[in-house]
């Protein structure tokens, strides 16, 4: 079984070794040649074809009613690292910013300790690439991966939290992660000189108009006891002082704490544009792209177990924490296997994505016992 100081080291090595989604192929050897080193009598290792860079390890149960999933997701962002740790990125512009090195240290850990004591359910680890990008966990599913014994009866994941103490637990009933949608909104007009407007359909003044109208979406749409963000954070139009811009670009992002929340907001984003189009005499083309980043929506009953376990637990610290506007692709999983999503605090200033970031590593040993204790309580059951 893995002690700490060897979850450390792996942890430190698969920190020097970030990939960006679908490029996780030095990840995967690693993760491979440490599942491979560990005791196989109850191991069965699978690398999908269909996915390349994911693995599948199941441990088969010595007297099964379920499979519980366990998912940890392995890609890194195109980050600049500046820790100056000495363990830093190797890999020029790419980092484990949101740390994706902690979950799979401390996946590696629950694994290790079940290789050795065999459970009694059978357990599915998902190592899994592309989340930060790519909708990795939507990838996985349409191409199949969950199917016959390697399908999951419920689902857990974990993310880290800097803004929690290290090693803590943190979870919820309900949202954990808001669910996101890209926003891309093309104005085409007619350009021309800026002496004769007359002649024209300016879509600058087409688009501060639309962005204008977008800020009524949240505050006259919304339930205002619920929460939603819609963002427009980029917008490129014209190409010089004296010219009536003939195209303008808008693009930003949609967040909401339930996937009838973000369709609401879609449907209003809908109408708004298509209103600006008749109103200006223009095109305007919205794209919405939700990807696999659905709402983390946690299933109330396992939910409820897992928190209970947690709470009367005396060696973990648990806290309940409020819905993150994040987003995650597990959420997608979460649409389609019943589950829970929660946090382990790692104690830093820095925030996630941040190319300052260092979690605590005392945290990776406190995941480890705490998800362990927590299936064995779950196979009780």
């Amino acid at each position: 079984m893995l002690s700490e100081s060897d979850l450390i080291k792996i942890r430190r090595h698969l920190h020097q070794i970030p990939e960006l989604a679908l490029q996780e192929t030095e990840t995967h050897q690693f993760l491979l040649e440490t599942v491979k080193a560990m005791d196989q009598e109850f191991l069965e290792i699978r690398n999908p074809d269909e996915l390349p860079t994911s693995m599948m390890v199941l441990v088969h149960g010595f007297d099964p009613q379920r499979t519980i999933g366990y998912r940890t997701d392995i890609d890194a962002l195109p980050v600049e690292e500046q820790t100056g740790l000495p363990y830093s990125s190797q890999h020029p512009g790419v980092m484990h910013a949101c740390g994706h090195d902690i979950h799979m240290t401390v996946a590696l850990g629950v694994l290790s300790y079940f290789s050795e004591h065999q459970p009694k359910d059978n357990l599915l680890f998902f190592f899994q690439p592309a989340e930060e990008s790519e909708s990795g966990g939507k990838q996985s599913y349409e191409l199949g991966l969950f199917h016959g014994r390697w399908c999951p009866d419920e689902f857990y994941g974990l993310h880290d939290n800097p803004d929690l103490p290290a090693g803590a637990i943190g979870c919820r009933m309900g949202t954990l992660f808001a669910g996101t949608t890209e926003v891309n909104i093309d104005l085409t007009g007619k350009g021309g000189h800026a002496a004769y407007p007359q002649d024209a359909n300016d879509t600058i003044v087409a688009a501060a108009m639309l962005i204008s109208q977008v800020q009524t979406v949240i505050s006259r749409s919304i339930d205002p006891i619920q929460s939603g963000v819609v963002t427009l954070g980029k917008i490129d139009g014209g190409t010089i002082r004296n010219v009536i811009a003939g195209h303008t670009r808008i693009e930003g992002t949609i967040r909401g704490l339930t996937q009838k929340m973000i369709e609401t907001i879609d449907q209003r984003l809908k109408d708004i544009c298509e209103g600006i189009g008749r109103s200006y005499n223009m095109t305007v083309n919205l794209e919405l792209n939700q990807g696999g980043y659905w709402p983390v929506e946690n299933n109330s009953e396992l939910t409820k177990r897992f928190i209970s376990y947690m709470k009367s637990t005396p060696s973990v610290n648990f806290i309940e924490t409020e819905p993150a506007m994040t987003g995650e692709d597990f959420g997608f999983l979460l649409a389609k296997f019943p589950g829970t999503m929660f946090w382990l605090g790692v104690d830093d200033d820095s925030q996630l994505h941040s190319a300052t970031l260092k979690p605590k590593e005392e945290a990776i040993q406190r995941g480890v016992d705490a998800i362990t204790g927590f299936f064995e309580y779950r196979m009780t059951e």
